[in-house]
């Protein structure tokens, strides 16, 4: 188990707890009651510290490196019944943005996402999550092609941005991403999108637009990350906590200002802790969406969602 720096305090509880066992293993001496104190101290030190969670906290939690990735949910709702599309018929396949064909209780969505990698070759090979353009290229044309077929389009987003790279702008990257939200607006099937990890910035955008937008409990979408505005504002990133409380980056914020429509409650702890139970909330979640889209004529669909994003957000003219 990996822990972060402020679950520290439930480490040192869980290997007291661990070395009380052992001491009652190992010997005649009962340490029922002592570790039963234990035990409910541990419940309540986790019950504390997840309950009051700091906007820089909750970022550390979305990027823990046991937390369930996109192809985590994927193949735990779809199981065997997806098929992974690959490329963009212009340049290439980004292993970064995944996409393709699958079911979720029995229903069939083009489920698109970025993936990020579980060690190091893995991030490489996945580009640490950060997709080209041909990535965000791939997610239309399988968005496009959703659309002929009257499939319902399911986004994860989980990103710490778009790839920034020179050879990302020479291709076209703001392009890409302004065409996808321009095109996704008015795409004629439901659009599900889930933030499962980081929203980073013109990344999670790329994929961002939908008819429904939910967050994990444990996750945060925002313009930029806490460590670049530090960065740009302080030129330092030792201000990265008072970034994220300043950036309102958390769920809750999210769903204050509107700007999402629900929050997907995690585990104690969060997703990684008890990942069957996030997959089924987030099933859940992802369902009960569908079905108040299911009915709805294109025009009243495509209509609402361009009444939703014409309504965030506060401008004079």
């Amino acid at each position: 188990m990996e822990y972060l720096d402020f679950e520290l305090p439930i480490k040192e509880l869980e290997d007291q707890l661990d070395k009380c066992l052992v001491i009652g293993q190992e010997s005649d001496v009962d340490v029922t009651n002592t570790c039963k104190q234990i035990s409910k101290k541990l419940e309540e030190t986790k019950k504390h510290i997840y309950k009051n969670l700091t906007a820089w906290q909750r970022v550390q939690l979305s990027r823990h490196p046991r937390r369930p990735y996109t192809l985590d949910h994927i193949n735990a709702l779809c199981g065997d019944t997806f098929l992974e599309l690959h490329g963009d018929r212009g340049f290439k396949d980004d292993k970064a943005m995944i996409g393709g064909l699958g079911k979720i209780d029995g229903q069939s969505f083009m489920i698109i996402g970025q993936q990020k990698g579980y060690n190091t070759k893995t991030r490489q090979y996945r580009n640490f999550g950060m997709a080209n353009p041909e990535g965000y290229r791939k997610a239309l044309r399988l968005m496009k092609m959703a659309e002929k077929f009257g499939i319902p389009v399911l986004s994860f987003v989980d990103t710490p941005g778009a790839f920034p790279g020179i050879e990302a702008e020479e291709r076209g990257q703001g392009e890409a991403i302004a065409r996808n939200i321009i095109e996704m607006i008015r795409l004629k099937v439901p659009i599900i999108v889930v933030i499962v990890g980081e929203g980073a910035s013109g990344g999670a955008l790329g994929i961002g637009v939908g008819d429904r937008v939910f967050m994990m409990e444990n996750t945060w979408y925002s313009v930029i990350s806490p460590e670049s505005c530090s960065s740009i504002l302080w030129k330092s990133w030792d201000y990265k906590e008072q970034a994220a409380e300043a950036l309102k980056l958390t769920s809750s914020d999210m769903k204050k200002q509107k700007l999402i429509d629900d929050i997907i409650p995690e585990p104690l702890g969060g997703a990684h802790f008890d990942r069957e139970t996030a997959f089924k909330t987030v099933e859940k979640y992802i369902m009960k969406g569908f079905n108040e889209l299911k009915d709805l004529s294109t025009q009243e669909l495509v209509a609402q969602r361009m009444d939703k994003y014409s309504k965030m957000g506060t401008f004079k003219e």
